[in-house]
């Protein structure tokens, strides 16, 4: 132990001798490691927003759609039968966790929202859950604050308007507070969502209305709803004519709690012994938000199964939905990501075997011009391994200070791009910690040669060495 503590003194007493050559030979380190810390701050900040990026695009998204129906041998399409219910919705929140982050039941509507003497039919109508602000990463909101569950509960007249519409009916006017009218049902906007943009499809994302799903549903839809424009078949009646789809539902079935019933409540044993088909209210999609790709597949085969189980689906049966995700697009921004960030990470690890080899050479003058000192230490009894030792930890050491001091510069580098370029970077603890890894690997394989080639000289020679 006492031999290695006096090694580590002379090679410390070496360096000071020379304490230029020696802040010289590790400047190729310092840069080498802070340009390691740097770029692996800054790629993994950059893959986090990316992946925020993506997730705001949907890319965590599960669309839970309803099966198809058949006749005659002619499929009708997707959705084309009525399965799903918001209590599905609720047991997937419920049983699928912690796979699942957010769920939102969705009622769609087609049809033109009207205030004042002007009208725009928007892409989305979207009856919902606050849920499904959560589920679209789409919280912040403009102006105005989002609706609640108790106004889903209650089928309050509220709604949420995008961009688009803001623009094209209010035209600069706050909207705050105002009433549009939907299939002729009158909402009161309470907020504004925060601008999106299109999406990868190229479709607006803020061409949207989001309003409780029991409001759409009952008052504004009454079935599932279609693609099609439902203000054209309203206008279609004729004038005097009544319409019984929309505002008359209530009074058609009585409500509890806006679940629609058709029959009264039977007892167990009716139910048994003479089962009555019940209209149950249906929704027309369930979004779901995972908690992060790599869980996608989890919660496919949870909500699967779980579905399996709430409809009674056998093995071998079809299945009466369908599930999509958007993994494909996942994978292909999170694959750019990915290479972008081990592109910067070769460059940085370049730089530092290019600090390696200049510590290599270094350590060779270092040898050449020690000769004689080499020779007067093997003369009083130091044997080559001592040589060996005294330069190899001298080479450490100066990669140990050059790693350390690397470390300081690559995390101040990160802290003035974010401040001041405002960039997204991470602090990455595996990376510091490879950072003294490689600076102690390098100092062991760029400085073994040249204290290899001191311990091999002879002492006689060194001595006569001018």
């Amino acid at each position: 132990m006492k031999k290695i503590l006096r090694t580590f003194a002379s090679a410390f007493k070496a360096l000071r001798r020379n304490v230029m050559r020696s802040a010289l030979t590790t400047l190729g380190i310092v840069i080498g490691v802070g340009a390691v810390i740097a770029m692996m701050e800054i790629g993994k900040g950059s893959s986090r927003a990316v992946e925020a990026t993506i997730a705001s695009m949907g890319a965590n998204n599960l669309l839970v759609q309803p099966g198809t129906a058949a006749s005659g041998g002619v499929s009708f399409g997707s959705g084309s039968v009525i399965t799903l219910t918001p209590q599905d919705a609720d047991a997937i929140l419920r049983e699928c966790r912690p796979a699942v982050a957010a769920v939102a039941p969705v009622v769609r509507a087609r049809t033109q929202v009207v205030y004042g003497n002007k009208n725009w039919v928007p892409l989305y109508i979207y009856g919902t859950t606050p849920a499904f602000l959560n589920v679209r990463d789409w919280e912040d909101m403009e102006m105005g604050e989002p609706f609640t569950d108790r106004d889903v509960a209650g089928g309050t007249k509220v709604c949420v308007l995008g961009h688009t519409i803001v623009r094209e009916l209010f035209q600069g006017e706050s909207p705050i507070g105002k009433e549009v009218r939907v299939q002729n049902v009158s909402f009161r906007v309470v907020g504004v969502l925060s601008a999106k943009g299109a999406n990868m499809m190229g479709l607006d994302q803020d061409d949207i209305l989001l309003a409780p799903w029991t409001t759409i549903k009952y008052r504004v839809s009454g079935v599932s709803a279609s693609t099609a424009n439902q203000s054209a078949a309203g206008a279609a009646n004729a004038p005097g004519q009544v319409s019984v789809t929309v505002n008359s539902l209530s009074s058609l079935y009585p409500t509890d709690n806006l679940q629609a019933r058709a029959y009264p409540q039977a007892s167990l044993s009716e139910m048994a012994n003479t089962p009555q088909p019940v209209r149950f209210t249906n929704v027309d999609q369930i979004l779901i938000r995972a908690n992060s790709p790599e869980e996608i597949p989890v919660a496919i085969r949870e909500i699967t199964d779980l579905l399996h189980d709430r409809h009674h689906i056998r093995s071998g049966q079809a299945d009466d939905f369908s599930i999509r995700d958007m993994t494909e697009m996942s994978k292909a921004l999170s694959s750019t990501s990915s290479l972008m960030a081990g592109l910067l990470l070769v460059v940085a690890f370049i730089s530092l075997v290019v600090g390696g080899v200049g510590i290599m050479n270094i350590m060779l003058v270092s040898v050449t011009e020690r000769t004689r000192e080499i020779g007067l230490r093997m003369a009083v009894g130091a044997r080559a391994g001592d040589i060996l030792q005294q330069f190899l930890i001298e080479a450490i050491v100066l990669c140990l200070l050059g790693g350390a001091i690397g470390i300081i510069l690559g995390r101040g580098v990160s802290f003035l791009v974010w401040y001041f370029l405002n960039w997204p970077t991470e602090i990455s603890l595996p990376a510091i910690v490879a950072a003294v890894v490689v600076s102690a690997t390098v100092g062991i394989v760029f400085g073994y040669y040249p204290a290899w080639k001191a311990s091999r000289l002879d002492p006689i020679e060194a001595l006569r060495y001018e």
